[in-house]
């Protein structure tokens, strides 16, 4: 099985269009202590030929360019080695390149009821001819095949909505759901048929339960939720109101954090990603980094490649 990390930062990428952060400063500056990064997707692939993409952000058409193994083939007019597109919430970071993959090209969208509902509801996704696109739902802990030989064991993870529908939520349900388990945001075991090799994807987490510990004990390669280094990040920075937690992610550091969470768990390789401009761990020298590095866990970059 091969995986490609497309993107591997957060919502706006690294650096954000309007961010002066460290982080971001550095970034733009091209040093090599902050490497840019684009938002967070990854292509998974059973035979190097038929690509998956999990979560489509709005960097897709970059990423696509950046990565060779995407492009069409050289004997076809009108080719994409990539046969489908699986979603984990709908997040816009991590829906809206659905719009760029507008042109009549045949392709399967899988995702959970609820967030197919978000694309159902947006009429602006009408763009994605149901003549070529097909949406799929998943079902929680219901495997399914979404790319020829590559199958995916969807559970529930505790989350939230997406941002934009925080104000409807709110009048339908009277609550966020912050931290509950819905369909709004799901983990995913992703597997091939031949092999049975097998990852687990979850680029979004409020916080470790003990039954995902459980899934998760023993694991050969888990992609984490690597948003923000400590709760209040965003707050102490003053780049924002929000905490780690307000925004469905639980935080690397500390005790309740994700790499405490994990240390017990004998996962053989831990990878984050979805990493907030924010956090400090993309920094290539900070504390931070070695922190993580010390802990067992390595940061996800665009077009780090993994064979498993």
């Amino acid at each position: 099985m091969k995986i490609v990390v497309l993107g591997s930062g957060a919502g706006g990428g690294v650096p954000q269009w309007n961010c002066n952060c460290e982080v971001c400063k550095l970034a733009r500056a091209g040093t090599g202590e902050v490497i840019p990064r684009t938002q967070s997707s990854i292509a998974v692939s059973v035979d190097g030929v038929r690509w998956t993409v999990f979560n489509c952000s709005p960097d897709i058409r970059q990423q696509i360019s950046d990565a060779q193994i995407l492009w069409p083939a050289s004997d076809h007019h009108r080719h994409t080695p990539i046969q489908s597109v699986v979603l984990t919430n709908a997040d816009v970071d991590h829906l809206s390149g659905l719009l760029i993959l507008r042109e009549k090209q045949a392709f399967n969208v899988f995702a959970t009821k609820t967030v197919l509902a978000v694309l159902d509801e947006n009429p602006i996704f009408n763009v994605l001819d149901p003549e070529f696109v097909t949406r799929s739902a998943l079902i929680d802990h219901e495997v399914t095949e979404v790319g020829e030989g590559l199958f995916v064991e969807p559970f529930l993870v505790p989350g939230k909505v997406a941002l934009f529908n925080e104000e409807r939520m709110l009048e339908q349900e009277h609550s966020l759901q912050i931290g509950e388990e819905t369909e709004h945001t799901i983990g995913l075991r992703i597997f091939g048929a031949d092999d049975g090799t097998s990852f687990f994807y979850i680029p979004g987490c409020a916080m470790m339960t003990a039954a995902i510990a459980e899934r998760l004990k023993g694991a050969r390669l888990v992609m984490f939720d690597g948003t923000v280094w400590f709760d209040a990040e965003m707050v102490s920075g003053k780049l924002g109101a929000k905490t780690g937690q307000r925004m469905g992610h639980m935080s690397m550091s500390g005790e309740r954090g994700s790499m405490a969470a994990f240390a017990p768990l004998e996962v053989e390789r831990k990878v984050f990603i979805h990493i907030n401009n924010s956090n400090r761990v993309l920094m290539e020298n900070s504390a931070e980094r070695a922190d993580a590095a010390k802990a067992g866990w390595e940061i996800a970059y665009d077009g780090m490649a993994i064979e498993l």
